[in-house]
């Protein structure tokens, strides 16, 4: 049986997906499918550079504004919800084009990755038993712990990134596998898929400082403003939509003021703290984009454009 074709337009944070995309759908006959992990939350906009109506330029995409910002969607769901969108383009006969910068998302759609089941209360207590380790012994310890147990993790998540290295601890002591190991299996799968997967690059001092630009604009934009607006909804930085780069560095600058209307209206000892705040997302920004890069180096049948 002939498989569905379909095209995967990814790279790194602000290299340009999203024109390079619209235009590729204007001459083959697509609708997008966004892949990125924030922009499928309703109200995070400036942010997440979700693309506005006018650039869309009539392209229908999915995948975006589909979940309240209060709901930790899972990459299981998050791949369903895709996989569903996949099925109704292609029942159009249309091209489904999958875009975005958010690799494991990529892959779990395009190789239909098994989730194993897990018990919600008990994957809850030992995270939370790992976070206590953490408060008590330090990130080095428990670096340390996973090490003893999935050595190959700890070579491609780095310490700093705190929260992988509790997930992947957690996938130990709730499964018994290494999640290296059950990562490996899933890559062995074949698409169901015949797809072209395509890697937007450029040089990377460019790309910083398109980084750097598109951070600055974000700022003048009013991020801190939808900041604020997530925080006035009621929304908590444990959430999976307000733990994004942007929205997490800002979240306790915007939470203790009462309104931000423009930047222009904080005092100077404000604008100092948030010229701070902005470096870090600049930096946070940067960082992402080397991980996306190396992920993307490490897949299988990719054209670098």
């Amino acid at each position: 049986m002939e498989k569905p074709k379909l095209i995967v337009i990814a790279g790194p944070t602000a290299v340009g997906k999203t024109k390079y995309a619209i235009e590729y759908a204007k001459k083959h006959s697509g609708e997008i499918v966004s892949l990125d992990s924030v922009q499928v939350y309703k109200y995070l906009n400036i942010g997440s550079a979700k693309p506005k109506i006018e650039e869309m330029q009539g392209i229908r995409h999915y995948m975006i504004d589909e979940v309240e910002p209060d709901v930790n969607l899972n990459v299981k769901e998050f791949k369903d919800m895709a996989n569903g969108h996949i099925l109704e383009i292609l029942a159009k006969g249309k091209l489904p084009i999958l875009v975005g910068g958010t690799g494991f998302y990529i892959r779990a759609v395009l190789y239909d990755t098994d989730f194993l089941y897990e018990d919600e209360e008990e994957a809850k207590n030992i995270r939370l038993e790992i976070e206590n380790e953490i408060k008590l012994k330090g990130i080095d310890y428990i670096y340390d712990e996973l090490k003893k147990v999935d050595e190959e993790s700890t070579m491609i998540i780095p310490k700093e990134n705190e929260r992988r290295v509790v997930r992947a601890l957690q996938f130990y002591r709730l499964h018994k596998v290494p999640i290296s190991y059950h990562n490996k299996f899933e890559r062995s799968k074949e698409s169901k898929y015949d797809y072209e997967y395509l890697v937007l690059n450029m040089d990377r001092e460019k790309l910083y400082n398109n980084i750097d630009m598109r951070v600055d604009k974000m700022i003048k934009d009013g991020l801190l403003i939808e900041v604020k607006e997530l925080i006035d909804r009621g929304l908590t930085k444990d959430l999976n939509s307000m733990n994004s780069i942007g929205y997490k560095e800002l979240y306790d600058f915007c939470k203790k003021r009462n309104k931000i209307y423009d930047i222009n209206t904080l005092d100077d000892e404000s604008k100092k703290e948030l010229n701070i705040i902005i470096d870090l997302i600049k930096m946070h920004s940067r960082n992402y984009a080397k991980r996306q890069l190396t992920w993307f180096r490490a897949e299988k049948n990719i054209k670098w454009i």
